[in-house]
């Protein structure tokens, strides 16, 4: 069976490497498997099998039209056509979308195509732009616009950033271009998502709800010399890892949470830009992206508690990966995050009194999170409905 995945990302970052993993076990399956993403480059091992669509200019121009216009998703056409002809040259037996926004896709070109091609659609879902008219989260804001027509959008200032507010357009473009796609099914990492899903304007699919996997042969107690190069040894580490670190993952939070604790913790964010390791207070030790896994699983397995303080997220793998590693896990208590802890380490959200009452909990448990191999098992089968 020849399968094309579609994502912002290949290799990088919580969607790229979940494409990347259904590749590994497909291709063990002996499936032909091609990635097309719009963002960055492909690791070495998936370059000779991914097709980069459109440039680094294209994804430029695409955010600019976006952040003057607000209009994700209705840029790239030059690119979208030529990865289109590329897709018929290729012409694949399963096309699984991921990450359709991101500045580097033309949405009305990819659902023409999906609606004529006659082929097999999986839509994996990892937030909530597909149904909404501007935002890729609401949970934050209490925003339930999208059900019914969205204008007047409380978040411009979120991802993805606009001046214009132009979510009342969006919303009935974007619901003209994805209903009505034959053979498509939606599948969403948690149930908080699946049920807005059906809420939706999606909600003429079928939903399939398919838990994240992580890849446990990685993510495992790893130890190497964290705390040492960080002078550590004595201190209890309280983790925060993101891709991007902004407001709805709690980075604020964070600092407030610093002021609050005694001098025998110290909080370690992982994730951060150059600009935001210069703006951190004393009691935080901050670290840049790391695309390395090994190293990742050094700093989950260092760590005493994993803190995932965040206001709005799907069914975040960064929780898996710290359990994975042996380390417990708090979440606020926000869309999905909450299905892959104990129910005794989730908080209400922005109750950081009882983050630092928690802490002193000595016999937190930990959910045993579900293996790639499993996870992705189950997308496969859906493959051949």
């Amino acid at each position: 069976m020849k399968i094309l995945l579609i994502n912002s990302f290949c290799g990088s970052g919580s969607t790229g490497r979940i494409c990347t993993d259904i590749y590994d076990i497909l291709t063990g399956q002996g499936h032909e498997v091609r990635i097309a993403y719009g963002r960055n480059t492909s690791p070495e091992k998936y370059r000779k099998d991914s097709y980069r669509i459109g440039t680094d200019l294209d994804v430029k121009l695409h955010g600019l039209k976006a952040r003057m216009f607000d209009k994700v998703g209705f840029g790239s056409v030059k690119a979208t056509k030529k990865f289109i002809e590329w897709v018929r040259e290729y012409d694949p037996d399963v096309i699984h979308l991921h990450n359709i926004h991101g500045y580097y896709m033309n949405i009305e070109i990819l659902f023409d195509y999906l609606k004529s091609c006659g082929k097999r659609i999986l839509w994996t879902l990892h937030d909530c732009w597909a149904f909404t008219g501007h935002s890729a989260y609401c949970d934050a804001a209490g925003c339930t616009k999208w059900k019914n027509g969205c204008g007047n959008c409380p978040n411009l200032k979120e991802y993805p950033i606009a001046y214009t507010d132009d979510s009342s357009n969006n919303w009935r473009r974007k619901k003209e271009i994805m209903t009505g796609v034959p053979d498509m099914t939606i599948i969403t990492p948690s149930k908080w998502l699946a049920e807005l899903v059906k809420d939706s304007y999606l909600g003429e699919y079928n939903v399939e709800v398919i838990n994240n996997g992580i890849d446990t042969d990685v993510f495992k107690p790893t130890y190497g010399d964290f705390r040492e190069r960080y002078h550590l040894e004595e201190k209890k580490i309280l983790l925060g890892v993101a891709s991007v670190w902004e407001k709805r993952k709690g980075l604020d939070d964070f600092i407030k949470l610093s002021e609050m604790i005694d001098d025998s913790y110290r909080i370690v964010l992982v994730g951060l830009s150059d600009n935001q390791l210069k703006t951190l207070p004393e009691g935080i030790i901050g670290i840049t992206r790391t695309n390395s896994v090994k190293e990742l699983a050094e700093i989950y397995t260092a760590a005493d508690l994993f803190l995932n303080l965040t206001y709005e997220d799907n069914y975040p793998t960064v929780n898996l990966e710290a359990q994975s590693c042996g380390t417990p896990v708090i979440t606020y208590d926000t869309g999905g995050s909450g299905e892959s802890v104990p129910e005794s380490n989730k908080i209400e959200k922005g109750n950081l009194k009882e983050v630092v009452k928690r802490l002193e909990l000595t016999d937190m448990s930990i959910c045993e999170p579900c293996s790639k191999n499993v996870s992705y098992g189950k997308v496969a089968e859906l493959y051949n409905m």
